[in-house]
């Protein structure tokens, strides 16, 4: 089973092992959330959990990725209703519950790999917190966040991935057709933005999407494409390999 990465299709002396290799635990985070008229509310979950696996495939060397963590912070959107969310104590609870399980089997480096932008700050300070608490090195990233630069080129009508997007319509279109529906694609389309006019981006302040964009869409679905996906997914995750293959980030 040298080739496996699943974390649930290991034994428990295989895991073992890796960590005695000292092996990179990927944990995907992720949300049950709306996505608009045209997506089911498994979106990022279904996204984080490809983003990881394609890292870790093409990371070689020791790796295993658990299964992802499925909901998270995401009161901004349960005004649409479909939505789950947690507060920051029970979030955080939850990835140091799944942290600490691996550290005290021996993984010494772990990777919260976030699919959701709700969660982007609370798994940063998480990770630091856990870095501190158990003596190991946790990263955290927003898989968009961290390689913004293979994923504009790909896109027609945005600078970067947003929400039941151009973005995350063309990777779910990839990976989970039947999950959208392209009878409502028409329908798919919002402000580019969740801030108001003069609101930078470095000043923090959520606010429902139901009163940014009556779609729940931020971005322009209208022209995803399956293809698009494909080729986003690749780029995505050999960037990602790349950035935690980097032995200085460990060190």
């Amino acid at each position: 089973m040298a080739d496996e990465i699943e974390w649930m299709r290991l034994t428990a002396e295989e895991l073992r092992a890796r960590a005695a290799e000292d092996a990179l635990v990927i944990i995907p985070v992720a949300s049950l959330e709306q996505h608009g008229p045209h997506m089911a509310t498994g979106v990022d979950i279904i996204l984080g959990t490809a983003v990881a696996e394609g890292a870790a495939r093409r990371l070689g060397g020791p790796v295993v990725v658990t299964p992802c963590v499925w909901t998270g912070l995401a009161e901004h959107h349960m005004d649409f209703g479909g939505t789950v969310t947690l507060d920051y104590a029970s979030f955080a609870g939850v990835l140091r519950g799944i942290v600490r399980s691996a550290a005290r089997h021996g993984f010494r480096r772990m990777m919260l790999l976030n699919g959701h932008g709700g969660n982007a700050e609370a798994v940063a300070v998480a990770a630091g917190e856990f870095s501190i608490e158990f003596g190991i090195r946790v990263a955290a990233a927003t898989y968009w966040h961290a390689v913004p630069e293979v994923i504009a080129p790909i896109l027609e009508r945005q600078a970067g991935l947003m929400h039941a997007c151009e973005a995350e319509t063309s990777l779910m279109l990839h990976l989970r057709p039947e999950s959208v529906r392209t009878g409502r694609l028409a329908e798919a389309h919002g402000p580019h933005s969740t801030r108001v006019e003069g609101q930078p981006t470095g000043l923090a302040l959520r606010r429902s999407f139901k009163a940014i964009s009556p779609s729940g869409v931020i971005g322009d679905a209208r022209v995803a494409t399956a293809e698009k996906g494909e080729r986003l997914l690749d780029a995505i995750a050999t960037r990602m390999a790349e950035l935690l293959g980097n032995p200085k980030l460990w060190a």
